[in-house]
């Protein structure tokens, strides 16, 4: 478990999996990913999120607002392998509902996985990505002091789509101690 001043990122819970879906089938929070998900498919999802947890001692936390113990999304880490030059590696990531947004608890998350990560020395450096016209989830990258690496194909999309083309960012734990 991590906390910070206004949240609690915790192992998920089964009775996360109706508001995870709604926040997974929500058009807008899901609009820059390929596709928004049924509630299946969310199931399918948080099944796999608690075996990586399991697997590694880390993962994707389930975010709980403090002040009224609300299940608001996701915040941690993912490991990936896909077809890529800066692969495998770890990735940071967030998805909160919408109403939740434009109130810093991305930014105050993500800094408090990365400080968990530093201080357990998990790994040596995360990457976190998006599509070119995500904004919003770069500047988070940005506010939590990642540096830009570049842009890339993500190798999971065909080369025309819309969200094909990426934004990388890194942050080096060993460096920015």
């Amino acid at each position: 478990m991590i906390e910070t001043e206004r949240l609690i990122l915790r192992a998920w819970q089964q009775e996360d999996i109706i508001p995870f879906s709604e926040i997974n089938n929500d058009k807008e929070v899901m609009e820059y990913m390929p596709k928004c998900l049924s509630y299946e498919e969310t199931v399918q999802f948080y099944n796999r999120i608690i075996c990586e947890h399991n697997k590694s001692g880390y993962g994707l936390y389930a975010a709980e607002a403090k002040n009224d113990g609300k299940f608001i999304g996701y915040v941690g880490f993912h490991y990936f392998d896909f077809e890529a030059v800066f692969s495998p590696g770890i990735e940071i990531g967030w998805r909160l509902a919408r109403k939740y947004w434009h109130q810093g608890y991305a930014t105050e998350a993500a800094k408090a996985c990365i400080d968990y990560a530093r201080k357990r020395r998990l790994f040596n450096e995360v990457y976190s990505f998006t599509a070119v016209c995500n904004h919003r989830s770069e500047h988070v990258m940005q506010k939590i002091g990642m540096e830009r690496q570049g842009l890339f194909s993500h190798p999971s999309l065909p080369e025309k789509h819309k969200l094909n083309l990426h934004v990388l960012y890194k942050y080096n734990l060993l460096q920015n101690d």
